[in-house]
């Protein structure tokens, strides 16, 4: 590789660094991102619409205890001896010359302009109350899995917040290992035109240089892709994403290892009303069966001119209906309940047990983490102490540039590799904090 590549190739990763540093970088904490995700994600403006549909759903049962009115107005004009008669007696303008024979079989038009206002008044329609007490729980069960989606959203802005605070500590590991490599190579190339080297150790340290450019130019770039799925989470368009500025990435204190799995968790809250829920619909097909009664009334204004209200009448009543058989309807109906509260069972239960197991491996986790993470540091620890070492014998002419390189690439895979299981523990940590929080 030519002065004049290694120049362009600088020269383009210089312009590609400018380019992300003069985007808007804002810094944010994770508090202030778990806030307004809480109100503008999209997920969580989804559950609360769906929350506020089942509660008009609810307020649709009202029925069951409130009257019906309704008003109605009508114009009619007919030839029909029946109804042209009724119209004349619902009028009240019949006279003793409309009972001839001809006006009754062959009458001319008549007209009638009735205004009837009709009231419907349920009494005992059992099966309607348990539907109602159905859609109550039903509203219930919203709530929670409103609640529930906005923990998991908060889970979700922790893992997307940890993870760009791992990329931008990658890029700091990064910056500092290129700087390294740099130094090396401007010795290497120095004693290169000494004569104290080969071409090969050159070589080596100009690849070593080009493969950390290219690893710091793709932390760049998972900069970019993190802040915008920070911004995703949080509700803003990416059309002009923000580059987000963090808290550094430090490991957080976990005090899990004693967690049970609790059994008032949003979603499980809301399996369980669920359940209820289904409960009361199957109620209510079996109460399907039994006699409703209602009561009625009907008031109405009878005239042969339009507008007019000259004669008033009223019928009031009360309907008992027992629908002793429905081809089989309602005892399907029953059958599909309860079938399908069995099923509710069977699903809370399933919940319940995979939430035990998920819980389990991630008390598993956060321990092979803590493990981990003691290891990488002491990893570290001991890269750095051979760097070191190797740094001053190479200077002595003692071990070659290679061994340098290697050295140098074995602290920033530690670091690295300590800054991974950082981020991964810590993200455990969260995911462990939602699978036991209560509602």
């Amino acid at each position: 590789m030519n002065k004049a590549t290694i120049y362009l190739i600088a020269v383009g990763f210089l312009m590609y660094s400018i380019a992300i540093d003069a985007q808007q970088r804002n810094y944010i904490s994770m508090k202030d991102v778990i806030a307004i995700a809480s109100k503008n994600n999209t997920n969580v403006q989804i559950a609360e619409l769906d929350r506020r549909i089942s509660t008009a759903n609810y307020q649709q049962t009202d029925a069951v205890f409130l009257p019906q009115v309704s008003v109605n107005y009508t114009a009619m004009t007919t030839n029909n001896p029946l109804n042209a008669f009724g119209f004349l007696l619902q009028q009240g303008i019949a006279t003793s010359q409309d009972f001839e024979p001809s006006k009754l079989n062959h009458p001319s038009g008549t007209q009638n302009y009735g205004t009837s206002i009709d009231a419907k008044l349920p009494i005992f329609n059992l099966d309607l109350i348990y539907a109602r007490k159905g859609a109550k729980l039903q509203q219930d069960v919203y709530k929670y899995k409103s609640a529930y989606t906005k923990e998991y959203i908060a889970f979700e802005v922790k893992k997307a917040y940890t993870q760009l605070q791992f990329t931008y500590l990658l890029k700091q590991i990064l910056q500092v290992t290129l700087a390294d490599v740099n130094q090396i190579n401007q010795v290497v190339t120095n004693y290169y035109k000494q004569g104290l080297v080969q071409k090969s150790d050159v070589l080596n340290a100009q690849v070593q240089v080009n493969t950390v450019e290219s690893a710091l130019s793709r932390a760049e770039s998972n900069i970019l892709n993190a802040s915008e799925r920070l911004s995703l989470l949080t509700g803003n368009t990416l059309q002009e994403p923000n580059v987000y500025l963090t808290d550094s990435l430090t490991q957080e204190l976990s005090e899990f290892q004693n967690a049970v799995l609790p059994e008032t968790r949003s979603d499980i809250l809301a399996m369980k009303t669920a359940l209820d829920a289904s409960k009361m619909m199957a109620k209510s097909a079996n109460m399907a069966v039994l006699p409703k009664i209602n009561t009625f009334g009907n008031y109405q204004f009878n005239d042969s001119k339009m507008f007019g209200f000259n004669k008033n009448s009223y019928m009031v009543g009360i309907s008992v209906v027992w629908n002793l058989f429905t081809g089989n309807q309602n005892s399907s109906k029953i059958k599909s309940a309860n079938y399908a509260t069995y099923k509710m069972k069977k699903e809370l239960d399933l919940l319940i047990d995979k939430s035990h197991l998920e819980l389990n491996k991630t008390l598993r986790d956060l321990t092979d983490f803590e493990i981990e993470i003691k290891k990488h540091d002491r990893s570290v620890e001991q890269a750095t102490e051979a760097l070191r070492i190797l740094k001053n014998r190479y200077r002595e002419g003692l071990v070659s540039t290679s061994d340098v390189l290697t050295a140098r690439a074995q602290l920033s895979q530690q670091r690295i590799e300590l800054a991974q299981a950082v981020m991964s523990y810590n993200v455990t940590k969260y995911y462990t904090e939602l699978l036991t929080s209560n509602y």
